[in-house]
């Protein structure tokens, strides 16, 4: 079963009409959900989603993502992953590890955690700091 890894950019590419990967974003999961493939997520990341969500479209639509995004974890179509005190202190390290990247986010930084520990290697990111830190990430689309 495949295990995908979706970011800031994918949820918001998935909520928003507007983004210019919606389309090819939205068949991708989708695509997933059919195959029965694991979509797995962070609360750092849903923070940043519901955050632009609630700045980018009408406040109908995104009160309806967060249901939507709510009711996926529940039924057990989104695997919600939390950043726990141990991850926090793995994506500390990284962070200074990666000094020299002082583009990547540290929800970037956990997200990267979290897909080592659970080997992950497709994330559905916009984002090529993913790539830029050579560990082996597959950008999807």
């Amino acid at each position: 079963m495949k295990t995908v890894f979706i970011d800031t950019w994918g949820w918001i590419n998935i909520f928003n009409r507007k983004e210019r990967h919606h389309q090819e974003v939205s068949q991708l999961y989708r695509n997933l959900r059919q195959k029965r493939g694991i979509i797995v997520t962070t609360d750092y990341i849903l923070d940043e989603v519901y955050t632009l969500l609630f700045k980018r479209v009408p406040v109908d639509n995104a009160k309806k993502a967060v249901e939507i995004i709510s009711t996926a974890i529940e039924s057990g179509y989104i695997s919600l992953v939390w950043i726990t005190p141990e991850r926090f202190n793995i994506a500390q390290k990284l962070r200074i590890k990666f000094h020299d990247k002082p583009d990547i986010s540290f929800t970037d930084i956990t997200s990267i955690t979290v897909m080592q520990e659970l080997e992950i290697s497709e994330i559905i990111t916009g984002d090529a700091h993913f790539t830029h830190v050579g560990m082996g990430f597959v950008l999807l689309p």
